[in-house]
């Protein structure tokens, strides 16, 4: 369960409270990213976490070969994770609404953050307004900072 939560850290960049940000700091939602390399189903049953729902991440060609490189990004590699709500019940759990998006981005300009640029989206896939560096980067920081603060690993992406 620990790697579960800790995989799940990602969704911390929409769901906790946090400053606003300009539209125009947050890097438009890559339109195909849904073409990209795409995780297994992520599911979290329990209704008081924060990470409850459905998740998958997708990954471009640059952050597959980062993935496959044992968390070593190149520089441009983006990750992107789709949340949904959960629809049915306990034997028949189905992804129901999305409800966000979330965004990584490595970008040797972002130093505060590790090298990585974070951004949030609603389910419409527009910006969240909201900050989610300031949110997350100390999840990913504890969690992560031996794979280049990227909490998901190949792993995630074998079915």
């Amino acid at each position: 369960m620990k790697n579960v939560a800790a995989w799940l850290c990602l969704t911390c960049l929409v769901v906790l409270p946090c400053a606003p940000v300009l539209a125009s700091s947050t890097p438009p939602l890559p339109k195909n990213y849904t073409g990209w390399q795409k995780s297994g189903r992520k599911l979290v049953t329990d209704k008081s976490s924060i990470f409850y729902g459905i998740h998958y991440i997708y990954a471009d060609k640059k952050a597959v070969k980062g993935y496959q490189a044992g968390n070593r990004f190149p520089e441009g590699s983006t990750i992107v994770v789709e949340y949904f709500n959960i629809k049915g019940n306990a034997a028949a759990m189905e992804d129901g609404p999305k409800n966000m998006i979330v965004l990584m981005r490595k970008d040797k300009r972002a130093k505060d953050t590790g090298g990585w640029l974070f951004a949030g989206y609603g389910a419409d896939g527009k910006p969240s307004g909201l900050d989610p560096a300031t949110t997350c980067f100390g999840c990913h920081q504890k969690d992560a900072a031996q794979r280049d603060y990227v909490i998901s690993t190949i792993k995630d992406f074998k079915r």
